[in-house]
């Protein structure tokens, strides 16, 4: 099969295309002929050799796939209700650069309806990750305000949508006015750009001096002290990445007085009964919000999968908004 290897750790150029023999599935997965794999910041971190695979995981980069069921053991795949021929998405540790790739089976959900394969590869990593942080650790409710850092991003316009569907307040930050603009059409009710407005005083006034009562913060570094800033009394802070630095002044008293919980995650790494527990989850609240159309994916642009170093040199620009996604 077609593969995408990092041939070294270094800039987007080490990818390149390679043959690979295809993977075997074991127990407990199947194979997927991949028509798209979704591109993440964490695969960008992988090529610089900052974020490696789990043990066990493919070393190709890649978490998220879309494609057709090529292969698995027919009981298992009955039992979960798919069979040969099937059009799915799918989270994955790894492996997701390739024409086949074996994914747990419970990782794998249904390719929402009206859909296409491109679309449907830029969800699961984007929408693992924020049913994990957003809804399940930070326990988001109904008419609750979220503050969604980086609300641009692949995270953020998924973060935007899938609060808003579920009743809540959005308010993001994104570093220009055009991104913006383009986080307030896909829902969001503020919007605050960064490089020009001090965030945490624009949350507390947009809130009333109340605060917001979730913060989804993929920055960490000097945010982390203005975040609980303006973050309402009992608010909760999910941190899911370091992009401004893993160091931070914290000041421990107003975490007391305000009753602030702090939280850090990583998905990759998590056992496939927990990311199995999410993926339920989503099928049961969000898969039903994709088809209806109040959720849609936001794919900035698409690549042919040779084309992988341009798409990791868009990615580490900034200049998308939402998605990048490659095509096999």
């Amino acid at each position: 099969m077609r593969a995408i290897e990092i041939t070294r750790f270094g800039a987007p150029e080490v990818l390149q295309p390679v043959e690979r023999p295809e993977p075997v599935p074991a127990a407990g997965e199947l194979l997927i002929a991949v028509q798209a794999s979704g591109v993440n910041r964490p695969d960008v971190l992988q090529r610089k050799g900052l974020y490696p695979s789990p043990p066990g995981a493919s070393d190709l980069p890649g978490l998220e796939v879309a494609g057709i069921v090529a292969g698995g053991a027919p009981a298992e795949l009955a039992a979960a209700g798919l069979a040969v021929g099937d059009a799915v998405c799918a989270l994955v540790a790894g492996g997701g650069y390739a024409e086949r790739c074996a994914a747990p089976i419970g990782q794998c959900l249904p390719l929402p309806a009206g859909l296409t394969m491109v679309e449907a590869a830029s969800l699961p990593e984007t929408f693992f990750t924020v049913w994990q942080n957003v809804f399940e650790i930070a326990r988001l409710q109904p008419g609750e305000t979220l503050l969604v850092h980086g609300g641009s991003s692949g995270i953020g316009v998924a973060a935007i949508q899938m609060a808003k569907a579920l009743g809540s307040r959005v308010i993001v930050t994104a570093g220009s006015d055009e991104k913006c603009a383009a986080c307030v059409a896909l829902g969001a009710d503020h919007a605050i750009n960064y490089r020009t407005q001090d965030f945490a005083a624009e949350v507390l006034r947009l809130t009333g001096g109340r605060g917001a009562d979730c913060v989804l913060d993929m920055v960490a570094g000097d945010y982390v002290e203005r975040e609980l800033r303006c973050l309402a009394d009992d608010g909760r802070l999910a941190i899911i990445a370091v992009q401004g630095g893993s160091a931070c002044r914290l000041d421990a008293a107003l975490v007391l007085r305000k009753r602030l919980t702090i939280t850090g995650s990583t998905l990759r790494p998590r056992t496939v009964a927990y990311k199995t527990a999410l993926a339920r989850a989503l099928r049961e609240r969000v898969w039903p919000l994709l088809q209806a159309g109040r959720i849609r994916p936001v794919v900035q642009r698409v690549f042919a999968a040779a084309e992988a170093a341009a798409a990791h040199a868009l990615m580490e620009s900034g200049a998308h908004v939402g998605k990048i996604v490659l095509t096999w």
